[in-house]
């Protein structure tokens, strides 16, 4: 497969970046901060997903200008979807209440092979689905009967119907719509009304303003004494509002309903909801049998209607399950009409139908549910022995649902699973989390290329490799996926290119260094033999530099690096400190080198470095003007920022003066496994801001 060749333009800080990607590989790119390497990584995307974001990223400098470049990506013909791991990704990333991640279905189980065998599966069930669907008024009245089943309540211990019940409320004094008291006659137009709850509430509501005198509130006519004068109270009395509201809605569902009752059951009805007076045990016990026979056929409508893979998941004998959902209406006699024989008919048709292919749909089930098992199982291992080898006390679980899967976290100190993953988990655990369910995300979506943004530097050695290994060498990993690392930590590229590079073959991995000049952005290819500790280093850079001031400065990193604070150390110490008397300081002494120490001293350096004379450096150090010779002749971003340490260079950016500082001592060791004279990892904002202050001075 031929490599894609990038050329990456006026786009941010960089004028132009040529880089190389590997298809089917790990490609490493390696580079210190403020070099572009997120600009890098939007561009692709930008480019790759044409979405129309590649013009967000032109750079300041030419905005608003005439005849400035445009931003440009080309080269990556054949790459048209990407999916990117950066800190946007983390703080975006969902963690449910419920489950670890969203849409952990999707991710973890929901692979192509999944979605074509729930096709054939659900296939078997099309033809009950189909009678549902070609019946338009079922939907209706199956909401009907839920209704109507809600408004006698939660059934009492002894199977009664309880009084506070919305059907009792309504009916169980006796129906007052249909048998209005003769002292309320004159309200009759009002009782009889559409909504006659809201002209009693009302009138209720103006009863206490009777006491107020003697006329009507509601019309403001002088109301006689005697009888009369009671008869607004009357209604208060005989009506309740809410138990009327009831009534009205019950009565509204009931006439729906009516074609699907038997003709006896409808003969009933009529009696109860017409009653005069307080309904009888009969009557009661005939409502409770209602109840039952409507619950019973909703529970079969609604298991025929739902019917699935899901529904029968869990299910050990699939045919005695299919033989149990078959409606018969014998058996729930008050709906046996001729109405309901409509609808339930062609839907135990086709249930005969699925009983005679029940062999066929169980093979199909069981061969579903292996496969789910192992995936599942797979996925679990996967993440759970990422998470054990990382050091982290957490680990998943996915578990079914009703209709789905979801995934699931647990602690070892804690018995169940965490409710919200969100409130528990630090961000680096969120960090490490994200980057492997990013992982399954990938496995799922499958982009033509995958990027991650410095993905790793915020953890641990221990947790970098365990990251590393998950992502490259786990079962389901990024193996022969065209992936782009862009990362300021060099460490990954230690660990795959040189010390454990025999673990991640298999992911074909290469590494560049990166590097910016002026707006251009170049790589250099790291290879195994580029990669050196610091001591190597500075012995291959003492043998062959010419400088013997620059080779100075590498001797003292070299002492400091092999931990030798000896008398050597010491003189080249005090040299850099432009002692004219040479001074030994560790934690037990603090005195000057006698002429003896510092003759054994340069005796034992002249080994390293022959032409090494402390006398003649320190005229060399303590002249400005030749220090800054030597800092502007040399290309080395490493041997600036020490030259301009020597000559004491003072910077008020606190954050330019930690990196000269820290570049100096120990704290940088793993930067410098690579050979500043070949790679240039000292950011050229850093050597400006230093050829800046030296060129003032």
């Amino acid at each position: 497969m031929a490599d894609y060749q990038i050329k990456i333009e006026n786009c941010n800080s960089i004028d132009c970046a040529d880089i190389v990607i590997k298809k089917g590989s790990l490609n490493i790119k390696y580079g210190p901060n403020g070099l572009g390497k997120s600009t890098v990584a939007k561009a692709i995307v930008s480019q790759a997903r044409n979405d129309g974001t590649l013009q967000d990223l032109a750079p300041f400098k030419g905005r608003g200008k005439v005849g400035s470049g445009q931003p440009k990506v080309g080269g990556i013909e054949g790459i048209a979807s990407a999916l990117v791991f950066d800190e946007e990704y983390v703080n975006q990333f969902a963690f449910r209440q419920d489950e670890v991640v969203k849409n952990s279905f999707d991710i973890f189980i929901k692979t192509p092979e999944y979605s074509s065998t729930m096709i054939e599966i659900e296939g078997l069930f099309a033809g009950i689905k189909k009678a549902f669907s070609d019946n338009a008024e079922i939907e209706q009245a199956t909401k009907d009967l839920k209704e109507l089943r809600d408004a006698f309540g939660k059934t009492n211990a002894d199977g009664s119907i309880p009084k506070s019940s919305k059907l009792l409320k309504a009916y169980g004094s006796g129906n007052k719509i249909e048998n209005i008291p003769e002292a309320l006659k004159p309200f009759e137009s009002f009782i009889k009304s559409p909504d006659p709850s809201k002209w009693i509430g009302w009138q209720i509501k103006g009863n206490e303003f009777l006491k107020l005198g003697d006329t009507c509130p509601y019309c403001s006519t002088v109301l006689p004494e005697g009888p009369q004068k009671d008869i607004p109270l009357a209604v208060a009395k005989e009506y309740d509002a809410t138990a009327i509201g009831h009534l009205n809605t019950l009565k509204a569902v009931i006439e729906r309903l009516g074609k699907y009752f038997s003709t006896k059951c409808q003969e009933n009805l009529e009696k109860i909801t017409k009653a005069k007076l307080e309904l009888t045990a009969p009557e009661k016990s005939f409502l409770s049998g209602l109840k039952t026979d409507i619950e019973a056929l909703i529970v079969k409508l609604e298991g025929l209607r739902t019917i699935s893979f899901f529904s029968l998941r869990d299910v050990d004998e699939i045919g005695d399950k299919i033989q149990l959902l078959k409606i018969d209406l014998g058996m729930i006699d008050k709906l046996d009409s001729d109405e309901t024989r409509n609808v339930t008919d062609p839907i135990n048709a086709q249930l005969e139908e699925l009983i005679k292919k029940v062999g066929a749909l169980k093979g199909s089930i069981n061969k579903h549910k292996a496969k789910i098992k192992k995936t599942i199982e797979d996925n679990q291992d996967s993440i759970n022995n990422f998470l054990k080898s990382a050091g982290y006390k957490y680990s998943v679980i996915i578990i079914p649902e009703p209709d789905s899967y979801k995934m699931k976290l647990l602690h070892q100190d804690l018995t169940g699973h965490i409710d919200s993953a969100s409130k528990h988990l630090s961000y680096g655990e969120k960090n490490a989390f994200a980057l492997v369910l990013f992982m399954h995300q990938v496995l799922s979506e499958n982009p033509d290329i995958i990027i991650l943004d410095d993905p790793i530097s915020s953890f641990d050695k221990n947790k970098k490799f365990a990251i590393l290994h998950e992502l490259f060498r786990g079962k389901a990993s990024l193996r022969d996926r065209t992936t782009l690392m862009l990362t300021h930590d060099i460490e990954p590229a230690i660990d795959v290119i040189k010390s454990t590079a025999k673990v991640f073959q298999g992911s074909h991995p290469s590494a560049t260094f990166l590097s910016s000049r002026n707006g251009l952005v170049t790589e250099v290819e790291i290879k195994s033999d580029d990669i050196h500790t610091f001591a190597t280093i500075c012995t291959e850079i003492l043998s062959g530099h010419s400088d013997t001031l620059i080779k100075a400065i590498y001797l003292r990193r070299y002492y400091e690096i092999t931990d030798n604070m000896s008398l050597e150390y010491n003189l080249l110490a005090s040299l850099f400190k432009k002692r004219a008397t040479p001074t030994i300081q560790s934690a037990a002494e603090n005195r000057d080198m006698t002429a003896a120490e510092k003759a054994e001293a340069e005796s034992d350096i002249k080994k390293r470095i022959p032409e090494f004379d402390y006398d003649s450096l320190l005229s060399e150090v303590s002249d400005d003007k030749v220090m800054k010779e030597k800092f502007f002749a040399t290309e080395v971003g490493y041997e600036k920022i020490q030259l301009f340490r020597i000559i004491r260079g003072k910077h008020e950016d606190d954050i330019i003066t930690k990196f000269i500082n820290e570049s100096y001592h120990i704290e940088n060791e793993y930067v410098m496994q690579l050979n500043p004279h070949k790679f240039e990892s000292v950011p050229e904002y850093v050597v400006g801001e230093c050829t800046r202050l030296l060129n003032a001075a």
